[in-house]
């Protein structure tokens, strides 16, 4: 991947330096950002639910067999002259959909490769790896390019994911036990849209990056307009200064470790996003070399540092069975951002000027702080989300064809009246993960003739979600239901129906 991402860059660089002189106007510029995020904000969630229901590594080689050929298609058609504004951002649309494909089914192989003691780790090299790919490819780039033109960088692009290819194949990825159907790509994605809906530590990691990204994009959308017209310099000096953000990112990887030893997570976001602020009006105003490169340094440490923490956070909050799912919603508000905050800062930077454009972006950056305290992101660093399977397997008359339903599911409590209220709030936080792990309705009914009967029920849509569920519950779950039936009184523990409703006569 160090290989491949830093031909990644060089493909950036190439990009964008190359509408600088097919189309030199902010928006066009922009839109070569935008069309490398608009895919990945549109197909990241239909891509992160086939990555939880097939194979993660033939699809991913699957995924960079396309991105190859379309790097390679670009490149060729550079060196042949034919090349059009909009040829670019075609093919950089054709690359974004490989990115979209590409990026929940490799992020959510890392938990497959290190023990959760490590993952931390392990994200914060990976990190590491995509920002020395980030320092290398922008500078190799940008030497290319003054020798051979952008043509040249394309095709080194195209030869980067040869690497990629061969190491997957050579993986040998062990199957994911399971005793159940695997899921059909719509229920997939239902499932997937469902878990986000009921799961508030990752909508917490959401809107903190939307917060961040859609004001912080306009400092890659406007940079290489910066270089070309506020300072009139060449290629050689745009590829400096992206290789000054990465060499950044790579001090700030390094050093994360140590600041999140002594302080929180939303701490060290909410630094990181001071600091970015800053660097963004530097931007703006300063027009010394010099001083630019030192504020490239400082965007990237700061850059990675949100970029670590947030995607940390997202893997913490999500369990095995729907993690692609999960961080495709990540990657989807993440390039959301960056693709609308890139088009809407060039319309800006086109009607009022790139330093006007550059300030209000970084005032807007910093209402986004004020997001920590009611949505933090480290507040579940501590949940087990591993399988806990401690729901008894239901004991049936007879046999169940998997697509029966729907199914009712009615668990009776016996409580101290006077309790009732404490108890609806516990049952609360459960009415979450039932709706969250496959539920469609859920309900708690008090009995009119005896009010220490108390009936919890929800629906699903077959058996075969039903026992999903089983597989689906967690440790962290496990203890929000035992606080609930901390509230039963009696000896005997709450009696589990399953109800299902009877097929239909196909004469009826």
């Amino acid at each position: 991947m160090l290989v491949s991402n830093t031909g990644t860059w060089m493909q950036d660089v190439g990009a964008g330096w190359l509408m600088t002189s097919l189309a030199p106007t902010p928006v066009m510029v922009a839109l070569v950002q935008a069309a490398t995020a608009l895919p990945v904000f549109f197909l990241a969630i239909p891509s992160g639910a086939l990555a939880d229901i097939v194979d993660r590594r033939h699809y991913l080689i699957g995924v960079q067999f396309w991105m190859m050929a379309m790097a390679l298609l670009l490149g060729l058609l550079t060196l042949a002259g034919a090349t059009t504004a909009w040829t670019l951002l075609a093919c950089t649309f054709a690359l974004g959909v490989g990115s979209a494909m590409m990026m929940p089914a490799w992020a959510s192989i890392i938990p497959e490769l290190v023990p959760r003691t490590d993952l931390q780790s392990a994200v914060a090299l990976n990190a590491m790896g995509m920002n020395v790919a980030r320092a290398i490819g922008p500078a190799v780039a940008g030497v290319i390019i003054a020798a051979m033109g952008p043509g040249a960088v394309f095709l080194l692009n195209a030869l980067s994911f040869v690497g990629v290819i061969a190491v997957l194949a050579a993986w040998r990825r062990e199957p994911r036990p399971s005793t159940l159907a695997g899921e059909r790509f719509f229920g997939a994605l239902r499932a997937g849209l469902r878990y986000a809906r009921h799961a508030p530590p990752l909508q917490r990691v959401l809107v903190r990056g939307v917060a961040f990204y859609a004001f912080a994009s306009a400092n890659w959308a406007l940079l290489p307009l910066i270089v070309r017209h506020e300072l009139g310099r060449g290629a050689e000096t745009y590829g400096i200064f992206v290789a000054c953000i990465g060499a950044g990112a790579v001090v700030g990887a390094l050093l994360l470790p140590r600041l999140r030893a002594r302080v929180s997570r939303d701490l060290v976001v909410a630094g990181a996003t001071v600091l970015f602020a800053l660097v963004t009006l530097v931007l703006a105003w300063s027009r010394d070399v010099l001083v630019l490169g030192a504020a490239m340094l400082a965007m990237g440490a700061a850059w990675i540092s949100v970029m670590s923490s947030l995607m940390m956070a997202t893997q913490i909050a999500l369990p095995d069975w729907v993690r692609a799912r999960g961080l495709a919603l990540f990657w989807s508000f993440f390039m959301g951002g960056m693709a609308g905050g890139s088009a809407f800062w060039g319309h800006v930077a086109d009607s009022a000027g790139m330093p006007l454009a550059l300030t209000v972006a970084a005032a807007g950056l910093l209402p986004g702080i004020l997001l920590a305290r009611r949505l933090s992101v480290g507040r579940h660093d501590g949940l087990d989300l591993a399988p806990s399977m401690h729901w008894p397997t239901p004991v049936l008359a007879e046999d169940l064809e998997e697509d029966r339903g729907p199914v009712m599911v009615t668990v009776e409590y016996r409580i101290d009246p006077a309790r009732t209220a404490e108890f609806v709030r516990a049952m609360s936080r459960l009415r979450r993960v039932r709706l969250r792990d496959g539920a469609y309705f859920w309900q708690i009914f008090t009995d009119a003739e005896s009010p220490a009967r108390a009936t919890e029920c929800f629906l699903v849509d077959s058996w075969l979600e039903h026992l999903r569920q089983h597989e689906r519950v967690t440790f962290a779950d496990r203890e929000v239901q035992e606080r609930a039936r901390a509230f039963h009184i009696g000896e005997k523990p709450p009696r589990v129906r399953h109800l299902i409703a009877p097929r239909r006569d196909p004469g009826s």
